[in-house]
């Protein structure tokens, strides 16, 4: 199943980010750029290194200036985000071009892509919640209350990952049909932001 091939992915991915746990590290992809498990791969990196730099921006003793810059990293991690939603549709939408759609066919709330980019937060959320849930520093009664919020993320796992597969076999059966809207994300263009359009002029 995908969302299984997905989600080991991903949960690679941040397993080899935690091996020096630094935003600052490099990317290591270690599947060929051809392949969707390089895009993959690469989509759980951003959002591991954007949920560390979360992190980071709350420290409440945070330097202005740092939280600036890290503001600035939020905002491009974002963008980088969504483009690699729309490279995974892609990889879709050219995997499935060939489906003849059937008359009665339907179209999802949302793409496949950006279900997934749910599969790949949901494995960041299960990984540091199975963390706090083993967590030798904490006290009992955190530990248990983590126990019983992972056991509802792996139920949410499970329920997400089902979804995702029964989607794309609609999709491949023609039972259900695709469209990508491009996010058209206003607030980076100096053409539509007018803070950064004024200052052009």
């Amino acid at each position: 199943m995908f969302s299984e091939q997905a989600f080991r992915i991903f949960e690679q991915s941040i397993a080899n980010y935690h091996l020096l746990d630094r935003v600052d590290q490099p990317l290591v992809n270690p599947y060929p750029a051809a392949d969707i498990s390089h895009l993959l791969y690469r989509k759980n990196w951003i959002d591991t290194i954007q949920w560390h730099y979360e992190d980071l921006i709350r420290d409440p003793g945070i330097d202005p200036a740092e939280a600036l810059i890290l503001k600035r990293k939020i905002d491009a991690s974002n963008q980088d985000r969504t483009d690699l939603v729309e490279y995974i549709d892609s990889y879709f939408l050219n995997k499935y071009q060939l489906v003849q759609v059937l008359k009665n066919a339907t179209i999802n709330t949302e793409s496949p892509a950006w279900a997934i980019d749910r599969l790949s937060i949901l494995a960041l959320k299960i990984y540091h919640m199975r963390e706090e849930a083993s967590r030798a520093t904490a006290d009992l009664k955190h530990r248990e209350s983590c126990q019983q919020k992972l056991q509802v993320l792996l139920e949410q796992q499970k329920d997400l990952s089902s979804a995702i597969d029964q989607l794309l076999a609609d999709i491949e059966a023609g039972r259900k049909y695709m469209k990508v809207y491009k996010q058209m994300k206003m607030y980076n263009d100096e053409e539509l932001n007018p803070v950064l359009r004024d200052r052009k002029q």
